[in-house]
């Protein structure tokens, strides 16, 4: 897993992370479904992108994010700003890293 943390303006905190997608299907309905529901699952506003530096997504869209169409060994890029983007960005490097097999419970 890798995660950072970046300055923004006006001191806030984006917090990023990475994850090589290994679902044979890419990031189809199911997976997309999955990083969806983890994102609403935090109060941060959190961003999903194929580039480190975007563009990026809302990853609480589950339109947006299946209309990536994110093949298998593509690199995920996730971004989060807000009081739980650390725990968010965490969450969700573990959900691609793990192949969606299942949320986790705590996401702390």
């Amino acid at each position: 897993m890798n995660t950072t943390s970046t300055s923004v303006a006006q001191d806030a905190v984006l917090q990023r992370g990475e994850a090589r997608l290994i679902h044979e299907g890419g990031l189809h309905a199911r997976p997309s479904i999955k990083v969806t529901k983890l994102s609403k699952r935090f109060q941060s506003r959190v961003w999903i992108g194929l580039s480190p530096n975007g563009p990026w997504t809302d990853a609480k869209s589950i339109a947006r994010v299946m209309a990536m169409k994110t093949p298998i060994n593509t690199t995920i890029h996730f971004a989060a700003e807000g009081e739980d983007a650390e725990r968010a960005v965490r969450a969700l490097v573990a959900l691609v890293e793990g192949d969606f097999v299942d949320a986790p419970d705590d996401a702390s």
